[in-house]
């Protein structure tokens, strides 16, 4: 086995573990009554982190590594006090491991000058809690015995290294090499290890430690291990047990060997290039089905209705994979918080719900920048210092919460906190002095809000690290539209302030329904349509009577230029976003399909109203419309904005008749609640 070949397999867990030695640090800060379970966790993450790096002959990140776990060590034995100093020291040491791990990926063979002063610094607070222990009486040898498995250099294992990291614990004071396995020359295989191997190991280290040296080789040989003679007369003796048992004492022991098995790391360009393969199979699947239509054969009819079954299965499977928890993300910024409360001087707890719900690794990958924006924007606008709140008669202890649930066919994620709230004056005043608002119009609490998301915006009283610069609120908007999200704000003054980001599960393919107008073929997400309606206007009116509701419309063939004469029996296809409804009028319904979205060119980009294009069944261009910018260009035109929305009177019926029956059953009429 090459080592190379496993280095980021092995820097790819070194992050995992660094991560969750992240949260049990931060759960400490919270919980420092209880901290042995912690501490011990974090202990071995440090020590994996250092036998793996040991393999591979990093010895920087051994070394650096080896007196963090020296200082953990103290604090598991109770020799060493569990403070938040120490708390931070650790998570200051955790920060500079990942940059040396950084530096592995980046193929630098030596540390940059602040990178090592930075690590020196931090060696030094470390050696303030290396305090020699003492003894006792009892002496400190461990004796070693080594038996190799014929096999284990067929495995690709080479012992020796195992040795040298031993010796890294403490002092290889003797080693004998035992040959009494060593078969008859007749029967000698050269690609064979037939030798064994006794030592005396002087070390400070405690068992445990001492066997997880040997965890990676742990099927391919017979270890044990006898105490100090003296001072530890009643430890037992230990040896890693036979292939495929659990070793005692580790981590995970009590998982099957098979259950293991089951996990299997994936390159994630692999998982794209999938993508983009079963994208090209709906696209001429739809192709085939088209033609089979054509030509009128049953037989081939029957056959492709058996093969886009199949289709949607792997198409299914395939998002599947990409499909991941967003817990480990929102996880990340446990330390987000900690560390931009400590530097503001505030006390804030971050609650987390919703950890279960999954989305495609992509739009986590795309989701995390703006989230710590606003996490951040949150604590320093959004939270009081705990003397005003106390003023106001809340707890000391700010809370600050994120959620995510799937709706809709999406997933919202909320920002949350119990602060200040919004203050409307405040923001309407700046934005009349920056000109981003005109004060001679009257603005809705909502239009007020909306102009925080303007470039330039900002109501900070100086310029600060986190704050005042003006930039950020529009860069989050644009980057959550550029995931054909979209992003809304509520507030209550003195209670505090939600952001709530609508997200499509995945970029790759959607569930689409298509219409035509003229000539023009449009896909509408399936999971934003509420019902269709066929109708027929002679006004020029631009809302209509939905059973009681005003329902405002858009013509797309006047929104897009078309041009040419509206079929004789138009159709109005109801869509709904973020509590709020509108009517596209089109000319024909031509039903459900799968969409594989493509990207549009820079040139239209720019496009109100369209989020992206597909391939239709005759292999041309069609449009994905973008819902959320149509249902706010129709509620716009309405007669109050969104209050058009409301229920009315009476309103004289302009030809809409309910046609739900004849639809696909995906596109009854669910009613939703009217904003």
């Amino acid at each position: 086995m090459n080592l190379d070949d496993v280095v980021p397999t092995f820097l790819q867990e070194g992050r995992e573990l660094l991560d969750e030695a992240e949260r049990e640090l931060l759960s400490l800060s919270r919980m420092p009554d209880d901290p042995l379970d912690r501490v011990n966790a974090v202990f071995r993450a440090a020590h994996t982190i250092k036998g793996s790096a040991g393999l591979f002959g990093l010895d920087t990140v051994v070394g650096f590594t080896h007196d963090v776990e020296s200082v953990l060590d103290r604090a598991r034995g109770g020799l060493l006090k569990v403070e938040p100093a120490l708390i931070d020291l650790l998570l200051a040491c955790m920060d500079h491991i990942r940059a040396l791990l950084d530096q592995v990926v980046s193929g630098e063979q030596a540390c940059d000058a602040d990178l090592a002063a930075r690590g020196v610094a931090l060696q030094s607070q470390l050696t303030v809690h290396l305090v020699p222990q003492e003894r006792g009486a009892w002496d400190n040898l461990w004796q070693v015995s080594l038996r190799l498995d014929p096999d284990v250099l067929r495995h690709g294992l080479d012992p020796l290294p195992f040795l040298r990291y031993l010796g890294t614990l403490g002092t290889i004071e003797h080693i004998d090499t035992v040959f009494d396995a060593m078969p008859d020359v007749a029967a000698f295989d050269a690609e064979c290890a037939y030798i064994g191997v006794e030592l005396s190991l002087r070390t400070d280290a405690d068992q445990e430690a001492i066997e997880s040296v040997f965890e990676f080789m742990r099927d391919s040989c017979v270890l044990r291990i006898v105490p100090p003679a003296r001072g530890q007369q009643d430890a037992p003796s230990a040896s890693l047990p036979a292939p495929g048992s659990a070793r005692p004492g580790v981590a995970g022991a009590d998982t099957p060997r098979g259950e293991e098995r089951r996990f299997l790391r994936v390159d994630a360009d692999k998982l794209d290039r999938l993508i983009d393969l079963v994208g090209e199979l709906i696209t001429l699947s739809a192709s085939a089905q088209s033609a089979a239509r054509r030509i009128h054969d049953a037989d081939l009819q029957e056959s492709h209705s058996a093969l886009a079954s199949l289709v949607e299965s792997v198409r299914d499977s395939a998002l599947a994979l990409r499909m991941v928890r967003i817990g480990a993300s929102f996880n990340r910024f446990q330390r987000v918080v900690h560390d931009v409360a400590q530097e503001l001087g505030k006390d804030i707890e971050l609650v987390i719900s919703g950890e279960d719900t999954e989305l495609d690794k992509s739009v986590v990958d795309h989701i995390a920048d703006p989230l710590t924006h606003l996490v951040r924007n949150a604590i320093d606008h959004g939270i009081e210092s705990a003397a005003v709140r106390a003023a106001r008669g809340k707890p000391a202890r700010g809370q600050l919460r994120l959620n995510a649930y799937h709706d809709a066919g999406g997933i919202v994620i909320d920002v949350a906190d119990d602060g200040g709230g919004l203050d409307r004056d405040r923001i309407l005043a700046k934005a009349i002095e920056r000109g981003l608002a005109d004060p001679a119009r009257a603005y809705s609490d909502d239009d007020v809000h909306a102009l925080i998301f303007e470039p330039g915006f900002s109501t900070a009283q100086a310029v600060t690290n986190l704050s005042g610069r003006g930039v950020g609120m529009d860069v989050v908007k644009r980057n959550i539209a550029d995931l054909r999200g979209a992003i809304a704000l509520r507030s209550r003054p003195g209670q505090g302030a939600t952001v709530s980001i609508r997200l499509p599960l995945t970029l790759a393919i959607i569930e689409g329904f298509q219409v035509t107008v003229g000539a023009s073929v449009f896909v509408l997400p399936l999971d934003t349509i509420d019902e269709c309606i066929a109708y027929s206007c002679d006004g020029k009116h631009d809302y209509t009577d939905l059973r009681g509701e005003v329902l405002p419309f858009i013509r797309l063939r006047d929104a897009f230029a078309l041009g040419g004469n509206p079929a004789g029996r138009q159709n109005i296809v109801v869509v709904r976003h973020a509590g709020l409804k509108a009517g596209l009028v089109v000319d024909d319904l031509l039903g459900e399909c799968q969409a594989v979205i493509k990207p549009l060119g820079a040139l239209f980009k720019a496009v109100p109203g369209i989020s992206g294009s597909s391939i239709g069944a005759n292999g041309d261009v069609v449009l994905i419309l973008d819902v959320p910018e149509l249902i706010a260009r129709a509620a716009a035109r309405g007669e109050a904005g969104s209050s058009a929305l409301r229920p009315v009177a009476r309103l004289p019926l302009r030809g809409v008749e309910d046609m739900s029956s004849s639809l696909p059953a995906p596109i009854l009429t669910e009613r939703v609640a009217s904003a």
